[in-house]
């Protein structure tokens, strides 16, 4: 598998830069998720981080990519929008 050295902005791996796999398009996945256990048995902290784009070139294209934390945690859609679907 290839991995890619990704910057973490925010949160507890504020300013790290750690090895993220990669799929086989070379984008590291669109979360990327921390758990953080705790010493006395409760259920560990889960730490959320969303994929945005590094840097942006001139014609558009991102030149890398980063992840930001995310305090609100996972996203709330389920999946893909379909134009068919109703919100609800």
């Amino acid at each position: 598998m290839r991995s890619e050295n990704t910057l973490f902005v925010g949160g507890p791996l504020d300013g790290r830069v750690l090895p993220v796999l990669v799929g086989a398009t070379g984008k590291p996945p669109k979360t990327y998720e921390v758990p953080v256990p705790h010493d006395d048995g409760r259920p560990p902290t889960v730490h959320v981080y969303r994929l945005v784009p590094g840097r942006v070139g001139r014609l558009g294209l991102p030149g890398g990519w980063k992840y930001e934390y995310a305090p609100e945690g996972k996203a709330t859609g389920g999946g893909p929008k379909w134009p068919w679907r109703k919100p609800r």
